[in-house]
């Protein structure tokens, strides 16, 4: 597990700019991935759907179904096409690193994006950014501010505590599931790749881990989504 990242540094000269370019090939071939099934679900669509269509149709039923459980319908249903892409954006992203690890010598490049905590902590930062913009466009610039303070203006310093804890937990919970997932598929990669004796005994694992680190990444894209929903509900709800 002594990989190294792609890292440029100092780009443009500018001394704390720097990138990785495994996160960057990441990010890209998951958003590209996320697009073109987000084409092909729109591409001959029928009246009765069949096949895939009707699995896409599916998915956005559960992810109405997240909504419609955090907040009411018709304040909810703009948000379905934010939890539809973020589903389908961290799933996706969570199953990248379980199909495969590509290391070119010591260098790693093709893993889960969600398993740095960069990428996943930028799109917690991402959502409660959404979460504020939502709340100040839906109830007005001086109604969402008394949010704060209410029911007493002492408890102001907490709810920005919160606001604090939430974007951490949010970002670090899928981390280091996805993490984890990945460090001990490429413990059971290694043992098979040993010997024939290592082979043999890592085989029924790795079949079986790859099988529960794909459960863990749907699960993990839907408390995802299920978070940003809740977040979302508390800043653009009248009722919390």
């Amino acid at each position: 597990m002594n990989h190294e990242s792609p890292i440029v540094e100092d780009v443009l000269n500018i001394p704390w700019l720097d990138f990785n370019l495994s996160n960057v090939l990441m990010m890209f071939v998951a958003s590209l991935i996320v697009f073109i099934l987000g084409v092909a679900a729109t591409r001959n669509m029928k009246r009765y759907p069949r096949g895939y269509q009707n699995f896409m149709e599916w998915l956005i039923d559960f992810i109405k179904g997240i909504i419609g459980s955090n907040m009411d319908w018709r304040t909810g249903k703009l948000f379905l096409p934010l939890g539809l892409t973020l589903f389908a954006y961290v799933f996706v992203s969570n199953m990248l690193g379980v199909v495969t690890n590509g290391v070119v010598g010591h260098t790693l490049w093709w893993k889960s994006p969600t398993a740095d905590p960069g990428i996943t902590l930028t799109l917690a930062v991402m959502v409660v950014v959404l979460t504020h913009y939502y709340g100040v466009k839906l109830k007005g610039g001086k109604e969402y501010t008394k949010g704060f303070v209410r029911p007493l203006p002492f408890l102001l310093p907490f709810k920005l505590i919160e606001e604090f804890s939430n974007t951490l937990t949010l970002g670090l919970r899928l981390y280091g599931n996805i993490y984890a997932g990945e460090i001990l598929l490429s413990l059971l990669v290694g043992l098979a790749t040993s010997s024939a004796l290592g082979a043999l005994g890592a085989a029924v694992p790795m079949i079986a881990w790859m099988g529960f680190s794909t459960f863990i990444g749907f699960i993990q894209a839907f408390i995802f989504v299920m978070l940003t929903m809740v977040y979302m509900s508390h800043k653009v709800s009248d009722d919390h």
